[in-house]
């Protein structure tokens, strides 16, 4: 019996590990199963992201090569461009040879004919050649010059007024003309008597002092004072002021207020020097230059303040620079100094711009800045692009409308001047200068004058005009030529 149950229980547990054999198999099998899915999953995910990437790499090769392609063919245009110019230029440099030839002979025939019928000497025959000569050349020269103007023009002249017309409208300024007077407003008529002091002594200490004018006359509680030197009259103006309130008028007192109105104007002067210098942004400026710079605001040039002028100088310069790809900088820092020689030109001797170069020299500025300042008149050779551009600012704020004045006398003897040099011309009729003596128009000959040496006639009387006129701003010589056929019906 015992042996009966140790054998069914070893059949069971032979049937019992047949079966955890059967299913270790089994999951086994399922196991291998998931885990060969698995790896052609993976290997399928690889397999996929690597032909993406190659794709794109392709894609981006295409794109690339694409590029390449256009780019070629854009440079293969350019060639047949430059190839086309270059036979245009062969072209015409051989008509330009074959006209020059043709002229020589024409010259050899109207000589020989000349020799031959006047029968003159070699000599005087040499000499009318060379007259017709010279107007043939004349001829020649004006129409080169006019087609190389035009060209000029066509690429430059709009460059050149989108720049200067965006400097002019980037920058604003009221103008208010300068005087060489100070009016003073007194509470009453009284105080003209305290003023003038018993004898006069009192207006005669104060002119002594201050070393400026008052005038009292019959103008209704008003006092004027009248000075050349800006700096003394704002002093005297000033201490006048404080006079009057203060109501002690006396010769010792006149003499201790003057000397405190200067400490104030000297203060003043400083800050606006500093305060110019701030509104230029220029950095580093040596104390003394800001010091100079700030006795321009009691300076007048045409009735234009200086300091003002100087300013706008910076400003206009600056953005010319910046729009040219130029030193900005260095621009706005040679504008703002290019006339602190106006400030020493009465006790020193010499032009303004070369006194201003030497200042700027003795206070540490650079070459650059200092070619500038002494170029910006034409003293000395513009040796950079900023000088140049020194020069144009300065003459864009000379000319604006409003910004200077000139006494009757000098405008006048400026125009006849210009009529005069325009009529110093062979084939002008007459000539007339307008707005101001900005422009002179010129009525020319039609028999005498042709289109092409009415522009060389323009060029030389502009030469002329820069070379013995000075003037502010520019001068357009306008030369006009017109042929007119007048027929009567009867």
């Amino acid at each position: 019996m015992a042996n009966y149950i140790a054998k069914t229980k070893l059949s069971a547990c032979e049937e019992s590990g047949k079966k955890i054999i059967e299913n270790s198999k089994k999951e086994a099998e399922s196991i291998k199963k998931e885990a060969q899915l698995q790896a052609k999953e993976e290997s399928y995910q690889i397999i996929r992201k690597s032909e993406i990437e190659c794709q794109q790499k392709r894609n981006k090769l295409e794109s690339i090569n694409e590029q390449l392609i256009k780019k070629s063919n854009s440079l293969v245009q350019k060639i047949e461009v430059i190839e086309s110019k270059q036979k245009q230029i062969d072209t015409q440099e051989k008509e330009v040879e074959q006209k020059l030839q043709e002229i020589n002979e024409l010259h050899q025939k109207q000589r020989d004919e000349l020799l031959r019928i006047s029968k003159i000497n070699i000599e005087e025959a040499k000499q009318e050649l060379l007259n017709l000569l010279e107007k043939e050349l004349n001829h020649e020269a004006g129409k080169i010059i006019k087609n190389i103007e035009e060209k000029a023009k066509e690429e430059g002249e709009k460059k050149a007024q989108n720049i200067l017309s965006m400097a002019i409208q980037r920058y604003s300024s009221d103008y208010t003309v300068e005087s060489t007077i100070s009016v003073v407003h007194l509470p009453n008529e009284d105080m003209k008597g305290r003023i003038i002091g018993r004898e006069g002594r009192n207006i005669r200490t104060f002119e002594r002092i201050a070393g400026v004018d008052l005038i009292v006359d019959d103008t209704p509680e008003a006092v004027i004072i009248s000075g050349f030197d800006p700096v003394r009259r704002e002093i005297a103006r000033i201490a006048l002021e404080k006079l009057i309130t203060d109501g002690r008028i006396q010769p010792a007192r006149i003499e201790e207020v003057i000397e405190s109105s200067k400490k104030i104007v000297e203060n003043n002067i400083k800050e606006e020097g500093e305060k110019a210098v701030f509104e230029t942004n220029v950095r580093n400026l040596n104390p003394k230059l800001i010091n100079i710079l700030g006795k321009l605001k009691y300076r007048t040039s045409y009735g234009q303040n200086v300091l003002q002028h100087s300013k706008e100088v910076a400003y206009f310069a600056g953005m010319m620079a910046d729009e040219l790809g130029l030193n900005s900088s260095l621009s706005r820092r040679a504008g703002l100094l290019h006339d602190i020689g106006k400030s020493a030109n009465m006790e020193v001797e010499g032009p303004h711009a070369l006194i201003g170069a030497d200042i700027a020299r003795k206070n540490g500025e650079s070459l650059k800045v200092i070619n500038a300042i002494a170029a910006h008149h034409e003293d000395e050779k513009p040796e950079s692009a900023e000088a140049i551009l020194i020069q144009a600012a300065d003459a864009i704020s000379a000319s604006r409308p409003g910004a200077r004045r000139e006494m009757l006398e000098t405008y006048i003897k400026r125009l006849q001047q210009l009529e005069e040099i325009a009529n110093s011309f062979e084939g002008v009729e007459k000539s007339y200068a307008i707005q101001a003596g900005r422009e002179i128009r010129i009525i020319v000959n039609p028999l005498e004058i042709d289109d092409y040496l009415a522009t060389k006639l323009s060029r030389d009387i502009s030469k002329k005009v820069e070379k013995n006129i000075d003037y502010p701003g520019q001068v357009k010589i306008n030369v006009i030529r017109e042929t007119r056929s007048v027929e009567y019906a009867k």
